[in-house]
């Protein structure tokens, strides 16, 4: 339903469903708190709601209509964000793009969504984000606006009449079952797949998240999360929206310049991979009692050991910290803990489903699995994704006739329903907080010279979690040294997905149906020996 005068869409308890709405009706509760942070710019909600305006009218006069895709590849910004709005209020789809990308991973989402401008940087960890993409195939790609060059004038556009008028027009007709991204994720085939998303699926969910963790309004929210994953823009901004808290977007997280702005700007909600606070718990002793404001904290991507839990309220101050599950065709969020929750659950589980989504553990034959017994976590209900982008087949493999959602993960549901999981059925590892497929790193490394066949596992690592590590069998007659393969490997993929260790062996296990056994190259890469 609208309102009144039809400028807001609404559900009928009276809360917005779409993200342009939801960033008005904050603005115009709380127009004097800060919205966003960023180094020396700060803006009030008030601000930051006319800039998505006058972003969202340059789209407009850009020609962008609703439901073109619009790509951002960047750094955490204040201008990452003003884009991001922007697209939203026009009506188009955000296609995120992971910063770690290289040229052809990036022109291959761009390609496969068909964006029709690209929103970038010029300069970022002396990396000239257009150059890479030079000599790429990109038919669809109208444009390419640099934050750091051309998006002041750009943005000028907005300021059209006309263009404004559209925009208004655009607002109003959006709804609760409009897309509002569209992002990649990759998959035992290798290619990363798009995954739509919709405006209310996205506030019902990221709305939840925030009242059950307990962000408030003024709450200073420290961003480190990239806006790229659901972790940073949707459990980060959109979350941050809904309660209107202050989000301080950081390109890079360093745990020293991370403790200074904790405690210059009292900072209350910062959440992350566990690597983020073993990185800060390495900060001198005097250091950390200035860290005192810290209060909630989300994290998971990783097991999380009691003792990391208890170091993070006694020397960091945390009042909460919670765990929490989901994956990019479910919005990002599936279960998570509760407040009160004990130590122990909160370590060893994810957490229990949120509210209007289901979770089940099933068997190979595709049977429910008793609790306390190991299956592959299926998921059903609101935020699961209705399809991925203009590939039915995939689709039809991952979602089954009843909407049950396969995720790949193996888990176990407790008598509680406190899911925990156990192990990665599509073999996908995680480093450092970033999902690493190995069909995607092999299908790279089996075009380097001499490389007849290779295995990609993930193995222990102390500070990121997990790395790859990869195992490759040569082509008769050639010699493969393990350092160039990681150099090869280095300048085609992001570095988070590069095997941090080759070793080279004359085959690779394999089962009588001739399949490549994971499970011992594992135990290889752990130090451990197969049974």
């Amino acid at each position: 339903m609208s309102t009144e005068d039809g400028s807001d869409k609404v559900t009928d308890s009276g809360l917005p469903v779409t993200l342009p709405a939801a960033l008005r009706t904050t603005a115009a509760a709380h127009p004097d708190v800060e919205a966003v942070v960023d180094g020396d710019l700060r803006l009030t909600y008030a601000d930051l709601a006319e800039r998505a305006l006058r972003a969202g009218a340059a789209l407009v006069a850009a020609g962008i209509a609703p439901g073109d895709r619009i790509a951002i590849w960047a750094p955490n910004s204040a201008a990452w964000i003003e884009a991001f709005l922007g697209c939203a209020s026009a009506g188009a789809v955000l296609v995120p793009l992971n910063t770690r990308f290289q040229g052809a991973e990036a022109a291959y989402i761009l390609q496969r969504s068909r964006a029709r401008l690209l929103f970038t940087v010029g300069q970022f960890l002396g990396r000239d984000y257009p150059a890479l993409l030079a000599g790429q195939d990109l038919p669809d790609l109208g444009a390419t606006v640099t934050f750091d060059g051309s998006w002041p004038e750009w943005l000028s556009a907005g300021d059209d009449p006309a263009a404004v008028a559209e925009l208004d027009r655009r607002i109003d007709a959006l709804g609760a079952d409009d897309w509002l991204d569209l992002m990649f994720t990759s998959g035992t085939t290798g290619a990363p797949k798009g995954v739509r998303a919709r405006h209310g699926d996205t506030l019902r969910s990221y709305r939840y998240y925030a009242q059950t963790l307990g962000i408030r309004t003024g709450d200073r929210y420290l961003l480190v999360n990239p806006l790229f994953h659901s972790f940073g823009c949707k459990a980060g901004l959109v979350a941050a929206i809904t309660a209107a808290a202050t989000v301080y977007p950081v390109p890079v997280f360093d745990p020293a310049a991370a403790a200074v702005l904790i405690a210059k700007e009292q900072i209350t909600v910062f959440p992350g991979p566990p690597t983020i606070y073993y990185a800060l718990l390495e900060v001198p002793p005097e250091s950390r009692e200035s860290l005192r404001s810290l209060r909630l904290a989300v994290t998971g991507a990783a097991s999380v050991p009691v003792e990391l839990l208890r170091r993070m309220s006694a020397e960091l101050g945390f009042d909460v910290v919670l765990t929490a599950y989901g994956l990019t065709e479910t919005g990002g969020l599936v279960t998570m803990c509760r407040a009160g929750d004990p130590l122990e659950v909160v370590s060893a589980t994810c957490g229990r489903p949120i509210p209007g989504v289901e979770v089940a553990t099933v068997d190979e034959e595709n049977r429910p699995t008793q609790p306390g017994h190991p299956g592959e976590v299926v998921v059903r209900g609101y935020p699961v994704t209705d399809g991925y982008f203009e590939d039915p087949a995939a689709t039809a493999e991952a979602i089954d006739a009843e909407g049950w959602f396969h995720t790949g993960d193996i888990g176990v549901l407790d008598t509680a329903g406190g899911l925990k999981i156990t192990d990665r059925l599509k073999d996908m590892y995680i480093v450092g907080g970033f999902n690493a497929y190995p069909a995607e790193i092999e299908a790279t490394l089996l075009e380097a010279p001499g490389v007849a066949q290779v295995a990609v596992v993930g193995m222990p690592d102390d500070r990121l979690g997990e790395v790859g590590m990869a195992f490759v069998v040569a082509r008769r007659g050639a010699e493969v040294d393990p350092d160039e393969v990681i150099a090869f490997a280095r300048e085609r993929l992001a570095n988070f997905k590069v095997p941090r260790r080759v070793d080279i062996v004359a085959d690779l296990p394999v089962n009588a149906g001739g399949k490549v056994m994971k499970h011992v190259l594992r135990q290889r890469a752990r130090g451990g020996v197969p049974s």
